[in-house]
């Protein structure tokens, strides 16, 4: 493994340990913890907004009370204290579509108390067409925006993700291989063979 500088891939600037970082998700040891810890909602464009109040009657009858209620004073999104879009919260923790009572079909598939998405649960039902939020899907890569409209997207370090990065190490399963599909819905599949051409070319992960 190489030490991986910022990059730019078609036009847009790469954190050098999206290549680097071992990553795998392990939701029985976190429980879907992203979904449900800090202190704001996801990043949401004004595009997504749209998709999720049309996919809100579907999504409905998973989310809880108190959810169904903040979406009722504040409507499915707000913009924070840095003036970004984000999901509503409830309580000032969980994501307003968290919820836990899944399916009695899905319970010995899933880790006890483990939060599932409830916009991804209905589109994954037939019942919607919209998963969820991009921010949702490429976490834990963020992207950032600057001016004249480039994109940067660099790795989220937190705590509560250390078991993802532990699975990731023994499965040698770099993040931007874990997050092939978000990366291909965001950026395209020709954006995507490209960034994997860079990564085999410094020997990152050879192809």
């Amino acid at each position: 493994m190489v030490n991986v500088p910022i990059l730019e891939v078609g036009g847009v600037l790469i954190s050098g340990d999206l290549l680097t970082e071992r990553f795998c998700c392990d939701l029985d040891a976190c429980g879907g913890a992203c979904c449900i810890e800090g202190d704001a909602g996801a990043p949401v464009t004004f595009n997504e907004i749209g998709e999720i109040e049309a996919s809100l009657d579907a999504a409905w009858p998973l989310m809880s009370a108190s959810a169904q209620s903040t979406v009722d004073r504040q409507g499915v999104a707000y913009t924070d204290v840095e003036g970004d879009l984000v999901t509503s919260i409830v309580n000032g923790k969980d994501c307003v579509f968290t919820y836990y009572n899944y399916p009695p079909t899905q319970v010995d598939a899933l880790p006890q108390g483990c939060c599932l998405c409830a916009l991804e649960a209905a589109c994954r039902a037939g019942k919607s067409r919209f998963m969820k939020p991009i921010s949702c899907a490429l976490y834990p890569i963020r992207e950032k925006h600057f001016a004249g409209g480039l994109v940067g997207l660099n790795y989220h370090r937190w705590a509560i993700c250390d078991a993802a990065r532990k699975r990731g190490l023994e499965l040698d399963l770099p993040l931007y291989r874990f997050l092939r599909d978000p990366l291909i819905r965001r950026f395209g599949q020709a954006w995507y063979d490209e960034l994997c051409s860079v990564a085999a070319e410094l020997e990152v992960n050879p192809l």
